[in-house]
């Protein structure tokens, strides 16, 4: 009843903001282009070769956002050229303040400042688009559309551009090798075609073909491009070997003989990349290495499951989208591949004595990995990935005597990907399947998976211009291996089958298989006036299991949420945009049990002055715990409440300012959660960003997981109140010195510190009178030995256990420095500094002042980099 007054509410305040819509009609553009007759232009961003005098311009741009279907309130037109190898544009920006031009330099795809692009449809399938987009500073920005409106900015082809500035606005001119396109070997060709424009100083977005912002599609409203004849599909070669050193400084330490203060490290690999057919490209690398890659943030991570962390290596990011199959709506992460998987950390790390010193392995070396991808002009999008990794061993040392230990076997990960598109992207079927077969010789491996093998097949429907769709997913997982090791997978925190209260599964530590399945099912409007609304709902079952090759935190689930929202494009009083979204989920395992009930409101809103802001509330009516125990029964947690609001100054200037704070708040004085950041972003020049964001979070939970403590077989389950304190600082440096040469900063302290109080015992879990589910020891019954550090538990005086104290705190500094050069195209220079200091702390007592200054007393670890590779394309 809570709840349904709750979406009465937030549903009546819609209504108040309810817009007419505005019908429009939109006529399909055509551009003719011609080949160029004698020499081609030269690309100095001048555009004064005869060449171009043989094809006419084409301008008349409709102004997207924020007026839709009104004039721009600046100019844009442009010119295509082809010859047998290249296609040639020609983009005049006008602007009758051509002073205010915004040249912002940054990395390539950054899109910062005043953009043009230009996009094609190269295979002419309504789905895919290959955008070429550059700046008035002349930075590169490029990405591939696919299934019509998904963007991929990981896609670096390489293309040619210089852009010049004159009274009359600005120019791009750009010459695109035919190498890096997909299309037919026909003669007379009909490609898709849209010009777009960014006018940062007003952050008015134009366009050639007029879409409006209500469309659900992009690529299959582009244009049309015509003209163009007698080109035939390029296959190229491209191999870019490379080479690097590196010097390791870390504090020597006396008597390990692996920790001897300096490490010098060399390394050479190989990448390529080959046109196996016009559609289909072939990625390929040998012996890479990621050592220019920024290091992922620090984090303390006190839940049952391991954390995600964004994959940020060149290889597994480009051409990701290929990949991707999400379990579950809305959460990405739960995915069927996680490329993180691939090059981890060992799994084992090997028992250390006294006097013992062992050399660890950071990550397992990748020997090779392939990467075949595209898509065909029939409408099959390919993606086929093999990965290899080499066996590492740890070597440990003992007086002198030494002997080693396997730490990861040698893993193979191998996974297709297919989709099929049928009737113009209405229709899309598809299906993926993942092996992961690990060669395990050794005993101390052996609660490792053998083999772990998945598969789902996939179908969206669209229809009514794509503004409705309806989408189904169905997967399964099989596990194989030692009796060990899928008794470990069954007692994992996916599924806890050791549960008490776990009644429709149980361990079975006889098994060498473990099977799952799940499903996914949608249906929604997602395009065509204000709103927009859906249905979703999933299921994994117990024994489903993605997580070696793909990231998944809980099985035994199934779930529905219902969302709606709405959406107002066209500034109207002091507002520029906004929308509201409004969501409601509940979870139940598979014996029924009824887990989780929630929802959320949220609000988001640009003014007029250009600042954003973003608020919202959530509420936790039901909230059954099955994983803090660690094994242990559910808990029952009470309900709760989070608020939260985001405020962005305007983007445009030089300095820009943006806090977001939020608060959580459990029934019966359950928990408290305070998290603030503030971003400070400077940019003293065009060519140089200085960003500062500092956060500061202070989290308080009543009941938090301690230890178990098994007594005669009976596990005492140990919690106590926790407060977190965590504060951290984002430090960012940008110079680009020209669009290809950069130098990037990023540095981030971290203090975090737990400490733990009231201690209590778990007697009557999942008792819906919460406070019976536990019994607080009394100062009778708990006491602290300082000596030990450990707290000492007496019942009926008499002892009855021991654990150790579980305050820490942890403080850490992460850093890189990265100098980049592409001193041709394709081609890259690198020098990087990294940086480490790591300590902690036998306390939970929050000093600033006093963790600070442990920080700066601990040895750092420096990592000194260079990296050379160069292109050769045959």
């Amino acid at each position: 009843m809570q709840f349904n007054r709750f979406l009465l509410f937030i549903l009546l305040l819609f209504i108040g903001f309810i817009v007419p819509a505005q019908e429009n009609i939109i006529h399909e553009r055509v551009y003719n282009t011609t080949r160029i007759i004698g020499s081609s232009p030269v690309i100095d961003g001048l555009i004064n070769d005869e060449a171009w005098e043989q094809v006419d311009w084409s301008g008349d741009f409709t102004q997207r956002e924020p007026f839709e279907f009104e004039p721009p309130s600046q100019q844009t037109a442009f010119k295509i050229l082809f010859d047998d190898n290249n296609l040639y544009v020609a983009i005049r920006a006008f602007d009758t303040k051509p002073d205010k031009i915004e040249k912002r330099l940054s990395r390539r795809d950054g899109f910062d400042g005043d953009w043009v692009g230009i996009g094609f449809d190269s295979y002419n399938d309504k789905l895919t688009g290959f955008s070429f987009g550059v700046t008035a500073a002349g930075v590169k920005a490029d990405l591939i559309v696919i299934n019509d409106n998904q963007l991929d900015d990981t896609w670096d082809p390489v293309w040619y551009v210089k852009v010049s500035v004159d009274d009359k606005g600005w120019i791009a001119e750009i010459k695109i090798p035919l190498t890096q396109l997909r299309f037919a070997n026909t003669k007379d060709h009909v490609w898709g075609i849209e010009v777009m424009r960014q006018l940062f100083r007003k952050e008015e977005f134009s366009v050639w073909q007029m879409i409006p912002q209500d469309a659900s599609g992009w690529v299959s409203m582009w244009g049309e491009l015509r003209g163009i004849y007698n080109i035939n599909p390029k296959k190229e070669i491209e191999l870019i070997p490379y080479v690097m050193g590196s010097i390791e400084k870390n504090e020597k330490v006396e008597g390990d003989p692996f920790s001897t203060g300096t490490e010098w490290s060399y390394n050479a690999g190989l990448d390529g990349e080959i046109a196996v057919t016009n559609d289909l490209t072939l990625n390929f690398t040998v012996n890479p290495d990621f050592g220019q890659v920024e290091a992922d943030p620090s984090e303390v991570n006190l839940t049952a499951f391991e954390s995600y962390f964004q994959e940020k290596r060149p290889f597994f990011i480009e051409g990701s989208n290929i990949f991707n199959f999400p379990l579950i709506e809305n959460h990405n992460s739960t995915n069927m591949f996680y490329s993180r998987r691939i090059g981890r950390r060992p799994h084992y790390y090997p028992d250390s004595y006294e006097n013992e010193s062992v050399n660890m392995p950071e990550f397992t070396r990748i020997l090779a990995a392939f990467k075949l991808s595209g898509k065909t002009r029939n409408g099959w999008s390919v993606g086929v990935m093999e990965n290899i990794t080499n066996r590492e061993i740890a070597e440990i040392d003992s007086l002198g005597y030494r002997k080693s230990e396997t730490v990861e076997p040698t893993t193979n990960f191998f996974n297709i990907r297919l989709q099929k598109d049928i009737n113009n992207g209405n229709t899309i079927v598809g299906g993926m399947v993942t092996a992961t077969n690990r060669f395990i010789n050794d005993e101390n491996l052996k609660y490792l998976p053998g083999g772990a093998y998945t598969g789902g097949l996939d179908l969206t429907k669209y229809w009514n211009d794509k503004n409705y769709y309806i989408a189904a997913k169905g997967f399964y997982s099989h596990i194989t291996g030692d009796s060990s090791a899928i008794t470990y997978l069954q007692r994992a925190p996916q599924r806890y089958y050791q549960r008490p209260d776990m009644k429709h599964e149980n361990v079975d530590s006889s098994l060498t298989s473990l099977s799952g399945f799940g499903g996914n099912f949608e249906i929604g409007k997602i395009g065509g006036g204000n709103w927009r609304y859906g249905f979703n709902a999933w299921c994994l079952s117990p024994g489903i299991d993605m997580n070696d090759m793909g990231y998944m935190q809980r099985a035994d689930a199934f779930s529905q949420t219902t969302w709606i929202s709405y959406i107002i494009w066209t500034p109207f009083s002091i507002f520029r945009s906004m929308n509201f979204n409004v969501r409601q989920w509940s979870w139940w395992d598979f014996s029924g049990r009824y887990l989780n009930l929630g929802g959320y409101f949220e609000a988001n809103t640009q003014f007029t002055n250009y600042w954003r802001i973003n608020t919202g509330f959530s509420r936790n009516w039901k909230d059954i715990n099955r994983s803090e125990l660690r094994g242990g029964p559910s808990l029952v947690f009470p309900e709760s409440w989070s608020t939260w609001i985001s405020i962005h100054t305007d983007s445009r200037k030089k300095i820009v300012f943006s806090v977001d704070g939020s608060i959580g708040i459990g029934n019966n004085n359950s928990k408290l959660q305070q998290n603030i950041d503030v971003s400070v972003s400077y940019r003293p020049l065009n060519s140089l960003e200085i960003s500062l964001t500092p956060e500061f979070n202070l989290h308080y939970d009543k009941i938090k997981y301690v230890e178990t403590i098994d007594i005669a077989s009976n596990p005492r389950y140990i919690v106590g109140e926790l407060t977190r304190r965590v504060i951290s600082m984002d430090i960012r440096i940008n110079y680009s010195i020209t669009p290809d040469l950069s130098l990037q900063y990023w540095g981030q302290p971290f203090i975090y510190s737990a400490n733990y109080s009231r201690f209590a015992d778990v007697i009557d879990a999942g008792n819906i009178d919460i406070n019976k589910q536990y019994h607080a020891f009394s100062d009778s019954e708990i006491s602290y030995d300082e000596k030990d550090d450990s707290y000492i538990v007496a019942e009926n005086n008499q002892l009855s256990f021991i654990f150790e104290n579980p305050d820490f705190s942890v403080f850490e500094f992460r850093s890189n420095f990265v100098l980049r050069w592409e001193y041709i195209p394709g081609s890259t220079a690198y020098i990087v500094w990294s940086q480490g200091r790591a300590g902690d702390a036998p306390s939970g007592n929050f000093s600033f002042r006093d963790h600070y200054s442990n920080l700066i007393d601990v040895n750092p670890s420096n990592i000194f980099l260079i990296k050379f590779s160069y292109r050769f394309s045959m």
